[in-house]
């Protein structure tokens, strides 16, 4: 993974985004996703008072510096992930245009002790629209339920 997709960076890959962009990149277009979607950002605008603070510019062009530069292929890297000796959970959806789907396959091979879980009609924002499964996943493998 080198870099987002033009999409993404078309809707989220300016200083100033919108709700809609917000949408189009952490939700599928599915009236079901789309609704999650709707109530997702209806939670997160809910608190007016300590709100976090916003997320900077300089913040989210670190977050892609970093994505590009981790992205480049290294099959060094990529061999020391098998190093990792505890429990993994990775977790997507399966229709994330930030990170594919096959990113997380692909992580959770290379991890001797990873789990993966890829949630259904969901995109970047499976974990607000799927918020109680993902809750209860995270749960048992936290406490090694199964």
């Amino acid at each position: 993974m080198h870099g987002w997709a033009p999409e993404v960076i078309g809707a989220i890959g300016t200083p100033d985004t919108s709700p809609e962009a917000y949408l189009e990149v952490f939700f599928t277009r599915s009236a079901a996703s789309r609704h999650a979607g709707t109530e997702a950002l209806r939670r997160m605008y809910a608190r007016t008072e300590d709100r976090d603070r916003a997320t900077t510019w300089a913040t989210r062009e670190a977050q892609y510096d970093a994505v590009c530069t981790w992205g480049i292929p290294d099959h060094a890297r990529l061999q020391r992930l098998s190093a990792i000796d505890v429990p993994v959970f990775v977790a997507n959806g399966d229709s994330d245009p930030m990170i594919l789907p096959h990113y997380s396959y692909l992580l959770a091979g290379l991890i001797p002790h990873a789990r993966v879980k890829i949630y259904p009609d969901s995109a970047h924002g499976f974990l607000f629209q799927h918020r109680a499964e993902f809750a209860a996943d995270v749960e048992a493998f936290l406490t090694g339920a199964s």
